[in-house]
């Protein structure tokens, strides 16, 4: 990461949504990871949830993000993979404008080196949906590091050179 000390660090508004048919928040140790990264690297958790793998239901949670003014980005974890439940990225597909396909790219790249192969059943990805970044990692305590530690801590950092998600977003809307 080349941080530009001359810069200032703009924090964001950020939700967090658990995608778990089995989790709570007793146990939600991914949520956890990510919810810990989010406020360290001094950005706002303005949300926080847990859904069952119903895509449904997660359309209805993201659409009311996506349209929150105070929310500027929603991770999420959990639901990527390949089984019948796993539904988050045709949740996502449902809400989205713009794909961000290097996301997805960069993160089983970056997953590579942690899992090796097993990374190929991994279906990370990121969208733009009205001006709201959405990214979705698997819920594995080493993905969410993975993708936080590899990606969204330089792209979501205000200060990234030679550039960063954070200085598109005003210009996320236009048409």
């Amino acid at each position: 990461m080349a941080i530009d000390e001359d810069r200032s660090f703009k924090p964001i508004n950020m939700a967090l949504l658990t995608i778990s048919d089995t989790r709570t928040a007793e146990d939600d140790s991914s949520g956890d990871i990510l919810a810990g990264r989010i406020e360290g690297a001094g950005h706002r958790l303005v949300a926080r949830k847990i859904a069952r793998d119903d895509a449904e239901a997660i359309v209805r949670l993201l659409e009311q993000w996506i349209d929150d003014p105070a929310v500027d980005a929603v991770v999420t974890t959990g639901g990527t993979g390949l089984t019948g439940r796993d539904v988050t990225p045709e949740a996502l597909e449902r809400v989205k404008e713009k794909d961000i396909p290097g996301f997805g790219e960069l993160f089983r790249w970056l997953s590579h080196g942690t899992i090796g192969t097993s990374t190929v059943q991994s279906r990370a990805c990121a969208v733009v949906a009205r001006g709201t970044y959405i990214f979705a990692l698997p819920g594995s305590n080493g993905a969410v590091k993975d993708g936080w530690d590899g990606i969204l801590a330089e792209q979501l950092d205000s200060r990234n050179r030679p550039c960063n998600f954070v200085e598109l977003m005003p210009r996320l809307r236009e048409r």
